[in-house]
């Protein structure tokens, strides 16, 4: 656990608590009358990633570490909120830890939007896995993606890993020497032999988060002029921007669109060709969040406070 600031004493003012659930970490923010005051870092409370029992350890070091206080509100979005069954579930996890405080759970790309401080527009995460959101003016909702990666996700983290995989056997099956990719890719999982990423990538000590993590290595090969990584990551911009695109129409907008998640926040390459592929579309509006999309919580708890 990471643990960025410390938590201060309890004591008078509006307490919110933050927590934004990812596939491969949870970040949680302690907020003081609307200003931060603590922050933390954990393992993934997600438990379509993780197991229950590991998901709750997580949630309770991230507590621990945003210090005893007795929280007003807890606002948690996380990805795999689908049904209100989803909700209750994670709710359960987190009420113990803030007894008497009001827990609502949403889908993290709620907190993309609100991190762009935005009422309305397109939320696009591109991380772990990938999903677009929609809220319009109106109040209308619609969503894009975010079924998991055994059915979807494309253009996310985990996707681009596996297609670098994919690309370096099938360049084997070919009786190809590995390319720039392929042997940055063998280097990378510390193997030999394209064949042995087939037994790597099926055994179960290797999961989501693993192949996301060799995501930068496509992005690196592509910035080094791979033909192939170059490929990957127009793919996955493709990808992306047509989730987004698929989004907005269903809402008859045209944007504001703003994109969160770890690639999506930190890898220039694919912003520029996701930008380009979303102004293609129509789209406009376009920006990457510079801060962590838990600081949505700013926005999403003060909206509620005016509204009374």
């Amino acid at each position: 656990m990471d643990i960025l600031r410390g938590a201060p004493a309890a004591g008078s003012g509006r307490i919110v608590i933050g927590l934004d659930i990812g596939g491969t970490k949870t970040q949680g923010l302690l907020l003081v009358d609307g200003v931060p005051a603590a922050e933390a870092v954990s393992g993934s409370a997600n438990v379509q990633n993780v197991p229950p029992a590991q998901a709750a350890a997580n949630l309770a070091e991230i507590f621990r570490a945003l210090g005893s206080v007795t929280a007003d509100r807890v606002i948690a979005g996380s990805g795999g909120i689908d049904t209100a069954d989803d909700a209750a579930a994670l709710r359960a996890l987190i009420s113990p830890h803030v007894p008497g405080a009001t827990v609502d759970v949403i889908h993290d790309t709620r907190l993309i939007l609100a991190a762009g401080e935005t009422p309305a527009g397109i939320a696009l995460i591109a991380g772990t896995g990938s999903v677009a959101w929609g809220l319009s003016p109106a109040g209308e909702e619609a969503r894009c993606g975010g079924w998991g990666y055994l059915l979807g996700d494309e253009g996310s983290g985990y996707w681009v890993g596996r297609e670098a995989v994919r690309h370096t056997l099938r360049r084997f099956n070919l009786g190809q020497d590995p390319d720039e990719l392929s042997a940055a890719l063998l280097t990378a999982c510390s193997v030999t032999d394209p064949e042995q990423l087939i037994a790597l990538f099926h055994d179960t000590g290797t999961g989501r988060r693993y192949w996301s993590s060799k995501a930068s290595v496509v992005f690196d090969a592509a910035t080094q002029g791979s033909a192939a990584g170059s490929e990957i990551v127009a793919a996955a911009a493709r990808h992306l921007s047509g989730l987004a695109a698929d989004t907005a129409r269903l809402l008859d907008m045209t944007g504001p669109v703003v994109v969160g998640g770890g690639l999506g926040m930190n890898q220039p390459l694919l912003q520029d060709l996701l930008r380009q592929d979303l102004e293609r579309a129509g789209l406009t509006g376009i920006r990457f969040l510079e801060q962590d999309p838990v600081h949505g919580v700013r926005y999403l708890d003060a909206r509620e406070v005016q509204r009374g």
